[in-house]
């Protein structure tokens, strides 16, 4: 499956009322991008948003990052899955994770011992019964994988890796371990002010709400960044580091600098000071660039 060079990750985007979201997405998909990215937290529910981008657009392809699988069993999760891909064939992929702590306890469920149990987690879905027609080609699986084992459970179970909030090393070590033959398709934050005080404005919700979450932080820290580094909304270092902003071209290569470290795709998430709007005008900026 092709994911393009570049696509949309919709962030708050993906919570507009559905005709305006089917609108966005048809134009996303105008534009060029080749994957509109649809996540997991409070909002719509992944395979029912999924399904509603799908019918708003015929060629994009439309992925999950991610579908929590606290929240819903194997069977459950493949299965949804698997009506996407027969309905709309070649053009959704399965993105899953283990989420964080207090995403997980907020909704009634238990969180422990990630690695363990995405290993049987996988091991269910593959023996998940299924009487509809069965798709043809069944929807790529891809992990969010940040630390190495999971990223090696990636490279031996899936497709590949959808890593998230993470800065560029961590892309070219991620690609050192899926090898040459496993999807990496991480994210990276845009957002267009020309000034940091602009930027930081806008940015530092998305900084204060990973920097939060223990494993983000934890992913970093073992990648090197110091812990005054990474106290909410963090310095301006490691926000450099995971969110481009400035001018246009210096914006794209940032991007860029994913692709030369190993990355097959980047899902672009743009971050704007009013997150109930499309940021509609700031994609047809970066398409020309990166798809």
């Amino acid at each position: 499956m092709n994911l393009g060079r570049a696509g949309v990750w919709l962030g708050s985007m993906a919570n507009l009322p559905a005709a305006e979201l089917r609108n966005a997405v048809a134009e996303i998909e105008a534009m060029g991008f080749g994957t509109i990215w649809i996540g997991e937290a409070i909002s719509r529910e992944p395979f029912a948003a999924s399904a509603l981008i799908l019918s708003s657009t015929s060629r994009v392809t439309v992925a999950t990052g991610i579908a929590n699988i606290w929240v819903r069993d194997a069977t459950a999760m493949m299965n949804g899955a698997r009506t996407l891909a027969e309905a709309w064939p070649n053009r959704f992929i399965l993105g899953i994770g283990v989420s964080h702590v207090p995403l997980v306890n907020a909704r009634g469920h238990r969180y422990e011992r990630p690695l363990t149990a995405m290993r049987a987690y996988l091991d269910a879905m593959e023996k998940a019964p299924y009487r509809a027609t069965m798709p043809d080609p069944p929807s790529p699986v891809l992990l969010a994988a940040l630390g190495v084992k999971m990223l090696r459970l990636a490279r031996e179970r899936t497709a590949g890796a959808h890593p998230y909030f993470v800065p560029v090393e961590h892309t070219l070590e991620a690609r050192g371990i899926l090898g040459d033959d496993r999807l990496l398709a991480p994210e990276h934050a845009v957002i267009f002010a020309r000034n940091r005080d602009g930027a930081r404005t806008t940015g530092d919700r998305y900084m204060k709400t990973y920097l939060n979450l223990e494993n983000y932080r934890r992913n970093l820290e073992r990648l090197g960044w110091p812990r005054d580094d990474l106290q909410p909304p963090g310095t301006d270092r490691i926000f450099d580091a995971v969110v481009a902003w400035g001018e246009d071209d210096a914006i794209v290569r940032t991007v860029r600098r994913h692709h030369d470290a190993g990355a097959d795709h980047v899902a672009v998430q743009v971050l704007t000071p009013t997150p109930e709007r499309a940021p509609l005008d700031d994609l047809r900026r970066l398409a020309p660039f990166l798809v």
